[in-house]
């Protein structure tokens, strides 16, 4: 089969940026062959995909800005009073329409869309002219895998810049996200409603779910598959509170054969680790249904240097942010999730001991052959989150008793012994919140959780920061309200100001 032939190949892709223009929606995509000459044939079809694969891989997405800030921003973390300033403005919510980490992974999601834009105009044109029956076969997969990027690249943009989605009326009335359908043809810059923004989404995901054969499903594939979509699927209704529809669709991941939750037994290899050991260290896992795949000649940004800095001088480590004592202190004892992601030790800081997160020390062969730290592939997609997705979405449709099977399941699969939990309609919303922290601790979900909780969640404050030893401390004391406007990111600037632009500001843009 092509899929598997492609996925042993040794792609060598040149990306050079042909164009760009003042604003993120007109930026034309990378390639290294004119525009008029471009994705004529397999081959051609085949590299553009790479090359969309390699955008991905971006510092300003899943292997940073992405993944980070939005837990920085949050109670997750804390700055110590010695750090670099790396993400300082964003900890201390000093959000700006000009803030460099802000309007990067704006652009960099629409150089995502701009890229599946041009491949998705061809694509039928390159199936048309193809004889060999394996090629379409392929090819029609290839495009399966697009509009789940472009899918994916959407809905990320709807998270960061988008209120929370309260219901369809009232989504019809709250502005969404410019949507670019095309490549060639002109569009207006102005922004959709955000019901129609995730219309949007839904449509790509229905054309990912079509093309993409579930014989392709594979644990910690590192391509887009029809598990991913139905993935981001549940996801998304979850967003949107469609929790018919998050069941419906986590449930389909939870039912596959291909994903398991991984062990935190310990497995019979030297040293020991268990399943979920392996799964940090060496990014892959029976429960990752979609990752990033690094190598050491072609890998993103590096998650875990803002926490670690060992490599400065390969003895001390230099931590910029350290675990807030409010999220570790939610790990109960035999959570095997706090010694795979924690770990005490003394600092480069004068006499400084603390826990430090370590869940981003990076992939130990990439260490060992390369010395190489604190890069780990990125896992944007597990099956722990499924079954966060589905409790939620049962406790939400009253089914506390299958919500607490959902979430004992998970525990259960994280503690050495033990981890029934019994979730009522008076307890779901925290118990579930502490087990979302706990899980996907630092994996950038915490502020898009708590925006959509809004003032149901702690009486309307989302978190309260209390002083703790060596913080630094600006924003140490901040006390964050479900309505702050800063929930929502806002637009860059440069993309109000672009030539033609009829794009929106956001609240915090003022």
């Amino acid at each position: 089969m092509k899929s598997i032939l492609r996925n042993i190949k040794i792609c060598a892709v040149v990306v050079a940026t042909i164009l760009s223009a003042a604003s993120c929606l007109t930026k034309y995509p990378q390639s290294a062959i004119l525009e008029k000459d471009a994705m004529k044939n397999y081959n051609d079809a085949e590299q553009m995909l790479t090359g969309i694969y390699a955008l991905l891989k971006s510092s300003s997405l899943y292997s940073g800005y992405l993944t980070l800030l939005p837990d920085v921003q949050c109670d997750m973390v804390y700055a110590v009073d010695r750090f670099s300033n790396v993400y300082g403005n964003i900890w201390q919510w000093d959000i700006r329409s000009t803030t460099a980490e802000i309007t990067s992974v704006y652009g960099s999601l629409y150089n995502v869309i701009s890229n599946c834009n041009f491949f998705l105009e061809r694509i039928d044109a390159v199936i048309a002219a193809e004889t060999n029956d394996d090629n379409i076969d392929t090819l029609t997969h290839y495009k399966g895998e697009v509009y789940a990027i472009r899918a994916l690249a959407y809905s990320e943009l709807i998270k960061c810049f988008c209120k929370d989605y309260k219901g369809d009326d009232e989504a019809k009335q709250e502005l969404g996200v410019v949507l670019r359908r095309y490549y060639s043809a002109e569009e207006p810059s102005v922004r959709a409603s955000l019901y129609d923004s995730y219309q949007f989404v839904l449509a790509d995901l229905a054309m990912a779910e079509r093309l993409l054969d579930e014989e392709a499903d594979a644990a910690s594939s590192v391509y887009m598959t029809r598990a991913m979509a139905e993935a981001l699927h549940a996801r998304v209704a979850l967003y949107m509170r469609d929790w018919e529809s998050a069941v419906e669709y986590s449930s389909r991941l939870i039912d596959n054969s291909s994903f398991a939750l991984s062990s935190v037994n310990y497995a019979n290899v030297v040293p020991p680790y268990s399943d979920y050991d392996v799964m940090w260290g060496y990014d892959i896992s029976s429960e990752i249904i979609w990752r990033l795949g690094f190598t050491t000649t072609s890998y993103g940004g590096a998650l875990g240097q803002p926490f670690l800095n060992f490599n400065i001088d390969y003895y001390y480590f230099y931590p910029d942010y350290v675990p807030a004592e409010s999220a570790l202190r939610l790990y109960g004892s035999g959570d095997a999730r706090h010694d795979a992601f924690f770990y005490y030790s003394p600092t480069g800081y004068d006499g400084y001991e603390c826990y430090l997160l370590v869940k981003y020390y990076g992939n130990r062969d990439f260490i060992d052959n390369s010395m190489i730290y604190h890069v780990t592939m990125p896992k944007p997609f597990r099956l722990s989150e499924q079954y966060l997705i589905r409790a939620e979405a049962y406790c939400r449709l009253g089914e506390y008793s299958k919500a607490s099977k959902d979430m004992t399941k998970l525990r259960q699969a994280r503690y050495t012994s033990g981890g029934g939990i019994n979730l009522t309609a008076a307890n779901f919303l925290q118990q579930i919140s502490d087990e979302r922290v706990r899980e996907l601790f630092m994996e950038g979900f915490r502020l898009h959780d708590l925006k959509r909780w809004g003032s149901e969640y702690n009486n309307g404050v989302s978190f309260e920061r209390t002083p703790q030893q060596h913080s630094l401390v600006e924003g140490s004391s901040l006390k964050i309200m479900y309505d702050n406007p800063l929930f929502v990111w806002p637009i860059p600037q440069h993309e109000l100001e672009a030539p033609g632009s009829q794009v929106v500001p956001n609240e915090s843009n003022n």
